[in-house]
């Protein structure tokens, strides 16, 4: 069975990569549209407002925590997530790169 050669990569290209995968869903974007909306953390609030159960709901936040974008603080029996503002920052930078190398590149393409 083949296995990844994550390391033959640079640091950036693993980075687009992990944001990338987490980005990969539409409910992921979903809940990271309705985290930037707000300025607080969110709790239980995400199952109201999506058309997916509980479990699935923590399922890609899980996702979205491991990829970084996402940060969660138990609050009692609750976790509450809100976007990581820093992992923001780098995933902007390391996506604007990857975007700004594509643009500036004639269009030669066969």
């Amino acid at each position: 069975m083949a296995t990844a050669k994550l390391d033959d990569f640079t640091l950036r290209d693993n980075r687009v990569a992990r944001y990338a995968k987490a980005l990969a869903h539409p409910a992921r974007v979903a809940i990271l549209r309705l985290l930037a909306g707000r300025s607080t953390c969110v709790c239980g609030d995400l199952v109201h407002e999506l058309p997916l159960s509980q479990s699935t709901v923590s399922q890609h936040l899980k996702e979205l925590k491991e990829a970084g974008l996402v940060q969660g603080e138990i609050e009692g029996t609750r976790v509450c997530y809100c976007i990581d503002r820093a992992e923001w920052a780098r995933a902007l930078k390391a996506f604007e790169g990857l975007f700004a190398r594509i643009a500036e590149q004639p269009d030669t393409c066969c």
